[in-house]
């Protein structure tokens, strides 16, 4: 066994040591223990389902959202390498269609000695592979902090290069005392299969939750969160030449979550922090620092830019109001608020992805677990009326058949044709929290699809 995974699972260990139950004389629970690693029922690396039980609604569904009329067939499957417990195995970065291939990430959420993957997926052969751990690309001392979490975007270069950078699994370990310098921005290229560090720390001592990559220009860009003892301004914005290598913009007041990126001018755009609306745009061509512009706008997830020159986005959710769509004109730089996200009791949407036409958006509210009290909607959202429509309810049906229920996503990605949506789910299959990531593929009905 080599030495860091050793150290990984004598820390999971000791964690689980520590949060057991004092001998107290009451009964023990009832919850039956899970292995490593998940496996479906009689050894199958694959399920392959269809169901008029997708079609049920929750109690929670709210009055004019709708729901498709013929279901889908959907793939099921656990991602490998889910050998060990985490503290939780989870996924947390939005993933990637190439083509017939889907890829995505992972993590452990170890600390201070955490890991994280990623994976690619071929829906014609089925077979969900990994292409990459970040502890052997890093190569790290014994006691150095290590990311349990790639929180970022996997984003694909015009280089051939996969793009995405790290964060840390817990707060209390990015410090001095793991040896911490800030996080890294990877790339691995599909072609060769050959990965390697871009940059360590482009911001010191932040960690890097948040990124978009312009593919043309090669520009990463990143929205961080402070190390313990980082400095005091909290979350930046920075821009980084990937070709120079070299950090070409670096702000304060950075963006929470997410950032619009728009392809045709190579403009990036974002507001400051988790609460705040007001707009501010980078843009390459100029250089210098972010400006205020005209417009306010939620960003918590930002689809791709539409061929008519359109960013769709969701905002967080505050507690007076739920999750609300937006509109924005990457040529006018108009905002235009179009309605609520949410189809039920669960607002939280991290994802959203644009069909090649831009007329149907997709996405899962209830990221952060909570997806099933909503039976885990897959939701579509038609751009032209406004239409919130449920193309599956994946839960109960998972947990019934397959002992695992679909808790929430961080990772959703629409195949280029517009016949696949690929879904990373935080999973649990007996325990009360997740402890494991299983893969969806939704095979959607063209008559779903289309006017």
């Amino acid at each position: 066994m080599k030495p860091r995974l050793l150290l990984s699972l004598l820390f999971v260990a000791s964690l689980h040591a520590a949060d057991a139950p004092k001998k107290t004389g009451k009964a023990k629970s009832t919850t039956p223990e899970v292995t490593y690693p998940p496996r479906l029922p009689g050894g199958k690396e694959i399920a392959t389902d269809t169901s008029p039980d997708f079609l049920k609604p929750p109690g929670t569904l709210r009055p004019g959202v709708t729901i498709a009329k013929t279901p889908p067939t959907v793939d099921f499957l656990y991602f490998p390498g889910q050998n060990y417990p985490g503290k939780p195995w989870s996924n947390w970065g939005d993933s990637l269609a190439v083509g017939e291939k889907y890829y995505a990430s992972i993590g452990d959420h170890l600390a201070p000695a955490g890991n994280a993957f990623v994976y690619e997926y071929d829906p014609v052969t089925k077979n969900l592979r990994q292409l990459l751990d970040v502890l052997s690309i890093l190569k790290l001392p014994e006691g150095h902090y290590a990311p349990g979490k790639i929180h970022s975007r996997l984003d694909l270069g015009g280089d051939g290069w996969l793009y995405f950078s790290t964060h840390r699994g817990s707060t209390r370990v990015t410090t001095d005392q793991y040896h911490y310098k800030g996080d890294w921005i990877l790339r691995h290229h599909l072609g060769s299969g050959k990965t390697e560090i871009v940059a360590q720390g482009p911001v010191p001592k932040h960690c890097i939750p948040t990124s978009a990559l312009d593919p043309k220009r090669l520009i990463f860009y990143g929205g961080t969160a402070p190390g313990t003892g980082g400095d005091e301004d909290g979350v930046h914005f920075f821009a980084y030449d990937i070709r120079e290598r070299k950090v070409v913009c670096d702000v304060p007041n950075g963006p929470a979550r997410a950032m619009i990126f728009a392809a045709s001018t190579g403009r990036i755009y974002y507001t400051q922090g988790k609460e705040a609306e007001q707009l501010m745009r980078y843009d390459p061509e100029k250089g210098g620092v972010p400006v205020k512009i005209p417009g306010q706008i939620g960003i918590r997830a930002a689809s791709e830019e539409t061929p008519q020159g359109i960013v769709y986005t969701v905002s967080q959710g505050k507690k007076d109001e739920g999750a609300q769509f937006y509109s924005f004109d990457t040529k006018t730089e108009k905002v235009e608020a179009l309605g609520p996200a949410g189809v039920g009791s669960q607002q939280y949407i991290t994802t959203l992805d644009a069909d090649s036409t831009g007329r149907y958006i997709y996405y899962v509210p209830g990221a952060h677990g909570g997806s099933e009290l909503d039976n885990s909607a897959v939701v579509q959202f038609d751009t032209k009326t406004r239409q919130r429509k449920v193309v599956a309810f994946l839960h109960p049906f998972y947990q019934a058949k397959y002992g695992c229920t679909l808790k929430g996503t961080y990772s959703v990605a629409l195949a280029p044709k517009g016949d696949k949506l690929f879904i990373t789910w935080n999973a649990n299959r007996a325990s009360r929290a997740w402890d494991s990531c299983a893969l969806t593929v939704l095979h959607l009905p063209e008559s779903e699809r289309r006017p």
